[in-house]
């Protein structure tokens, strides 16, 4: 039968669904909603047409309120917008309930970078040995952090799930329902939810998704494949940063810690329980029943009466598991090996651990426990410490470092940051202890600076009295410079001998994460970007040198200023000389949501970032490499957009325009995290220590996503102006991964409205800096689209497209009430007696129309 074309196919199950469902939703029997259903429309068009003529929120909202509404007092305009905001946040959750249910319809399960292309891929090529040897050691890891990027309450979350399957199953009456639960439901958590509540939210997923979904992508390779052969490599792991990512989050403590330690184990054994409960009714055979019943009880134990004591070993388990896999295969004819394969699977993939709980801390507070640390030795006239250490040479603290150990004890200590450092590598000993290795094996450093860095957190643990620790100990680079002296940084560490034994404990494998989000914040998108690539080039290279196996994990964020877009395509365009054996990336927010929060859509991502990996490493294996001439051109586009970043952030206006021109200064008082939006608590605004989240998020608001392109169109104009196109469109035309930058700048774009602040160009004190961004997405615009050979932004995906313009549209009115609030409290703060009350009022408009705007683009912030 004739398939439809991708675009047909969204407009028929998802455009023409959501115009029926939402035509529901104005009939509900809501006094509120059905006025309120029957205005917005109108307002929609109103705000429409008036950016068509350059007119500003202030004005459409005047001439609305005028023509529309019986009263234009200013509280029924209010009353009236926080209807309207009510509303749109629910349309929204309605279209993603309708988008998530057409997933598996709208996008090609069993096409190009699936499981089953991955085969067909192989069997054509009859390089199957191949494919075999690099699944035995190549993983993907997807790490959920708890970056405050999603802002749906539980409740919603489970609204959404419901409706999703309801939509999919085209129930009116269990649709109707569910909308008006969600006419009912608040959308609005009164209080900041703690770390523990945000692992809980996101263990969601790792039982309802990830669980089912990794079992059977391992299981379908192992079938179809490996022949049946058990795969030993546990080809994807999954990461966990709620409750162990201390960075710049006081409530992390290790109480938290320990209890997500905790209950990510529970979970993992109540699915083990649910499964072999299911198991029991199919293996009633005489010689099985006893075995299966006999787990059953101890996961039963476990689970619900443990209070922390576990009734069986993951090797009792896994034995077990093999002598009931043995008896059915030798006396009852193979029956439901397939279901206990699935188990051994998910067992050897999740372990008692399911996710490991990664532990971060920021290089800084480092710095200063560390000298807490020193200082304590040295009062207490221990020799681990020679008096002078403060004034050594990084060489000479090297020195030291290599050979300090200790037995330090938490409580001998009066800083409550030095307290919770050292109680943090505690913890990951006692998580070891009842999870596995793989329950917290990993140390991050965030803003890593220097070797030195690495080593006083290795010395934390010998001081720590945990000599052969099994921990990988984890540098994260983020800015432009130290992601350029990346490299110099890793050597120093490769050539130290305790370090290096260090190593060779965790069989010679190095992970370093690298930043995209502050990476772009500091340097520009161009500048970030390549000073990844080029990074990754050269720790590779110094990697190899020193017979290390580097591993990068990527911090991604949802949209393309901080990583996100086609992320597999960047991974599918790297060269030989980037290590690709593991794809290690960050998951947050909406994108846990949008990428994996259904069973199809985790299913087809993450079969794409391990078909990316197949694709660079053993079906385009030694493709995709660099020229130097190409490598050259790189260079030259970096460098000019970078200081057509820089001189743009360093504008004496960069600072104030966020603070009174964007909702920057509203991301804290939002409850949707449990991390401040900046690391300090200072009161004035520090570029250094602002959040990427807040930083892209503000202009994603604006709709002016200036992370997302600012520079390109400059650095493109350059070898324009210089007769020199041809070499950018070769660029282009030849390497992935320039196209792939290009084409995520692209969605950046596409997801701009520069009639939205056209207003602010007239603004005394910010009517140039406006122009400034305005020009710039102007020139990037004119300039993408003649390096792809487009008429339109996003001509290539007109699907993705059309998401993203229905979104924009439902949530115009919600931007034009954000934009009208904000021109209030000015106007207000301006006054000679400003009325307080009512400029709290606006902020909690700006607020909650913030909520909105961002779950609307899914990958905003």
């Amino acid at each position: 039968m004739y398939t439809l074309p991708k675009i047909e196919r969204f407009n028929q199950d998802v455009l023409s669904k959501y115009h029926i469902y939402n035509s529901v939703f104005i009939t509900l029997p809501f006094d509120s909603i059905d006025n309120t259903g029957v205005l917005l429309p109108i307002f929609t068009d109103v705000c429409d047409s008036g950016f068509k003529r350059l007119e500003t929120p202030k004005e459409i909202v005047d001439f609305f309120s005028k023509k529309y509404m019986h009263s234009t007092s200013e509280k029924d305009k209010i009353n009236l917008m926080f209807h309207f905001i009510q509303y749109i946040e629910r349309q929204i959750v309605l279209f993603d309930a309708i988008e998530d249910a057409a997933f598996p319809i709208v996008n090609n399960m069993e096409g190009r970078g699936s499981l089953r292309d991955i085969k067909e891929k192989s069997d054509a090529r009859d390089n199957k040995e191949e494919l075999i040897e690099f699944l035995e050691s190549f993983n993907v890891r997807t790490v959920l952090t708890a970056h405050p990027t999603q802002f749906y309450p539980g409740a919603v979350l489970g609204i959404i799930n419901d409706l999703t399957e309801a939509i999919r199953k085209n129930d009116l009456q269990d649709i109707k329902q569910l909308l008006a639960q969600l006419g009912k439901t608040p959308f609005i958590q009164n209080e900041k939810p703690n770390p523990y509540d945000e692992a809980v939210s996101l263990i969601w997923y790792l039982e309802n998704v990830f669980y089912n979904t990794s079992g059977e992508m391992v299981h379908y390779l192992q079938k179809n494949i490996f022949k049946g052969n058990s795969i030993q490599n546990p080809l994807i792991k999954l990461g966990f940063w709620p409750g162990g990512d201390r960075d710049g989050n006081p409530f992390v403590t290790t109480e938290i810690t320990l209890k997500v330690a905790e209950r990510l184990r529970t979970s993992i054994l109540k699915c083990y329980y649910i499964e072999i409960r299911s198991l029991k009714r199919k293996l009633t055979f005489s010689g099985v029943d006893v075995l299966v019943a006999e787990l059953e009880q101890k996961l039963y134990r476990s689970v619900f009466y443990s209070r922390g004591e576990i009734y069986i070993t993951l090797e009792e388990f896994k034995t077990q598991l093999n002598k009931i896999k043995t008896i059915i295969i030798e006396q009852h004819q193979s029956l439901y090996l397939d279901k206990i394969d699935a188990l051994l699977i998910r067992l050897n993939l999740f372990g008692f651990h399911f996710a490991t709980l990664d532990i971060r801390q920021n290089s800084k507070i480092h710095d200063a426990v560390f000298n807490d640390i020193v200082t304590y030795h040295l009062k207490s006239g221990s020799d681990v410490f020679p008096a002078n250490y403060f004034n050594l040479s990084e060489e000479e603290k090297f020195a030291v470092l290599s050979n300090a150990k200790g037995d330090l004890d938490l409580n001998d200590f009066d800083n409550e940051m030095t307290k919770s450092t050292l109680g943090s590598i505690q913890a990951i000993k006692t998580i070891q202890e009842k999870n596995g290795e793989f329950g917290a094996n990993r140390y991050i450093i965030s803003n890593n600076e220097s070797a030195l860095n690495v080593m006083e957190t290795f010395a934390l643990f010998r001081l720590s009295n945990w000599e052969n620790a099994t921990v990988d100990i984890i540098p994260l680079f983020e800015s432009v410079d130290d992601l350029h002296n990346a490299h110099v940084i890793m050597e120093k560490l490769y050539t130290n001998p305790e370090y290096a034994k260090h190593l060779e404990n965790r069989n010679n494998k190095q992970t370093i994460m690298l930043g995209f989000s502050d990476g772009t914040k500091d340097g520009g998108y161009l500048m970030a970007n390549w000073s990844i690539y080029k990074a990754k080039e050269s720790l590779t290279a110094i990697s190899r040198k020193y017979g290390i196996n580097a591993i990068f994990f990527d911090g991604r964020g949802g949209p393309p200023a901080r990583g996100g877009g086609k992320t597999h395509k960047f991974y599918a365009s790297l060269g030989p000389n980037i290590e690709n054996n593991e794809i290690q990336i960050t998951i947050q927010g909406q994108t846990i949501s949008s990428n994996f929060g259904t069973l199809d859509s985790c299913r087809y991502n993450l079969e794409n970032l391990l078909s990316a990996g197949v694709a660079n490493q053993v079906f385009n294996k030694g493709q995709n490499e660099l020229s130097a001439n190409e490598k050259e051109i790189l260079n030259q586009l970096a460098d000019l957009g970078y200081n057509k970043y820089l001189s743009f952030k360093n504008h004496p206006k960069f600072i104030p325009y966020l603070e009174q021109m964007s909702t920057l200064k509203y991301y804290a008082k939002t409850n949707i995290g449990s991390r401040p939006s900046k690391r300090s608590k200072s009161e004035t605004l520090d570029f250094a220590d602002l959040r990427a989240i807040p930083f892209v998020g503000s202009w994603s608001q604006l709709k002016q996503n200036v992370p997302g392109f600012f520079g390109v169109g400059s650095a493109l104009r350059h070898f324009e102006d210089t007769d020199q196109w041809d070499k950018v469109q070769s660029l282009y035309d030849e390497s992935l991964f320039f196209k792939t930058l290009l084409e995520n700048s692209m969605m950046s774009l596409a997801k701009s409205f520069f009639p939205l602040t056209a207003y602010m160009s007239k603004d005394p004190e910010f009517g140039a800096f406006w122009q400034i961004i305005y020009d710039e997405f102007l020139e990037t615009k004119r300039l993408l689209l003649k390096i792809a050979g487009h008429t339109e932004l996003m001509e290539n995906y007109p699907d993705g497209k059309a998401s993203i313009q229905i979104r924009e549209r439902i949530v115009l009115p919600l931007l034009t009430i954000q934009q009208y609030a904000l021109l209030r409290i000015n106007e207000l703060n301006k006054e000679k007696n400003p009325d307080l009350e009512l400029v709290k009022v606006y902020e909690k408009i700006v607020t909650r129309s913030l909520f909105g705007n961002t779950n609307a683009s899914r990958n905003s912030a």
